[in-house]
């Protein structure tokens, strides 16, 4: 009989603990909500900010090759002989026709003096022949010598004209080889090491040693293949003009020396789909030698208004190239970007950006599309020294 007021008082206590627990979920709802809005609103990222630039420029094309010296020579002797003396310092520069090395000429000197004296001897046969075949010729008109006489004493004649030929070659032979134990720079250039010295024995012919080699210092060869685009566009319209060209060295940034193609060749490699050129540089101070590595870029056509920017601005997703924009009210876009060639320090854009556009050059890791950004606006030339 007392079981009704019981559950009276538990309905009670049900309605306080609703009522208390309904305050408390509103209180969790409502505070937590103005934390959250403060916790995600950061101060905005500092980047490095420039403006695209829009410059007239002329296309340039670049390629790797190497440094050829313009004459190149093998010196082997062309007689045999021992080496008496060696003229020279390894490396030195020499010029056209300064001994290098002496072979002993003394045989040769010898040859010449024995061909001398069988010349003379020569000489005065057909003299003898000759006065011999002019008497037989007044006798002859006589009658006073038989014709088969007079016919020996023309031929004798004529045997000893023959024989002084003879003899002067023979005597010209031995002063050619007499002259080749002097061996004397073809070129001017510079001069490797003695691969022999005094002492040794050379022999002439298919296997005659290397005694030293010899290149020529200026002007210089640059020899590299383009493709056949490049061909088409610069190489292959007039090969009369003088294209230029600029070169620069493996510890160079730039393209320090100009140049011209003085070479193209006259077929195109269908394995490669290349062609080789040739260009030539001044080389008076004697820097450069052959078998350098070479940059070298070929420009050509008229020029044109590009857009440019600094290289390390772009970026690489997979297989894209693209660019992170702010635009006016500081947020940052997603740009892809289609890229031309370095020209100087900046790339040229071929599509994707317009000149004007500000684009970050630094800070790129720390800013994502949709991000606002607190940009600090730099020249685009200077956007290069931090990059680099």
């Amino acid at each position: 009989m007392h079981r009704k007021p019981l559950y009276l008082s538990l309905g009670a206590l049900a309605i306080v603990g609703g009522v208390y627990g309904a305050a408390y979920l509103r209180g969790v709802e409502t505070w937590p909500v103005s934390n959250a809005v403060a916790a995600d609103s950061p101060a905005a990222t500092a980047v490095d900010v420039a403006t695209v630039l829009s410059q007239t420029i002329t296309d340039w094309q670049s390629y790797s090759g190497r440094l050829e010296a313009v004459d190149h020579v093998d010196v082997r002797p062309l007689v045999a002989g021992t080496i008496v003396t060696v003229h020279f310092k390894d490396g030195a520069l020499v010029k056209k026709g300064e001994p290098l090395f002496t072979i002993d000429p003394r045989p040769y000197q010898a040859e010449v003096d024995r061909a001398a004296a069988q010349l003379a001897a020569a000489k005065t046969r057909a003299t003898y022949t000759l006065t011999d075949a002019e008497r037989a010729q007044r006798l002859l008109v006589d009658n006073a010598i038989a014709k088969r006489d007079y016919d020996e004493k023309q031929n004798a004649s004529r045997e000893g004209t023959a024989a002084v030929k003879a003899a002067e070659a023979a005597l010209e032979a031995a002063q050619v080889n007499l002259s080749y134990t002097n061996i004397t720079a073809p070129v001017t250039g510079r001069v490797s090491r003695a691969e022999l010295t005094v002492g040794n024995i050379v022999s002439a012919g298919a296997n005659a040693p290397l005694l030293t080699t010899l290149v020529s210092v200026s002007p210089i060869y640059a020899s590299f293949e383009v493709d056949e685009q490049t061909y088409l566009q610069y190489l292959g319209r007039d090969r009369n003009t003088r294209l230029p060209v600029s070169m620069g060295l493996a510890n160079e940034d730039g393209y320090s020396r100009k140049g011209f193609v003085t070479s193209v060749d006259n077929r195109l490699d269908t394995t490669s789909a290349t062609i080789r050129v040739r260009a030539t540089f001044d080389n008076s101070d004697g820097t450069l030698v052959p078998g350098l590595y070479a940059r070298v870029k070929v420009g050509g056509g008229e020029p044109h208004p590009a857009v440019l920017i600094d290289d390390a601005a772009v970026g690489t997703d997979q297989a894209k190239k693209y660019v992170l924009v702010v635009d006016s009210s500081n947020k940052v876009q997603y740009r892809e970007v289609t890229l031309g060639p370095l020209h100087g320090n900046l790339r040229v854009v071929t599509s994707g950006l317009k000149p004007g556009e500000n684009i970050i050059v630094n800070g790129m890791m720390h800013a994502r599309p949709n991000d606002t950004v607190q940009p600090h606006m730099v020249k685009m030339a200077e956007a290069a020294k931090p990059a680099a």
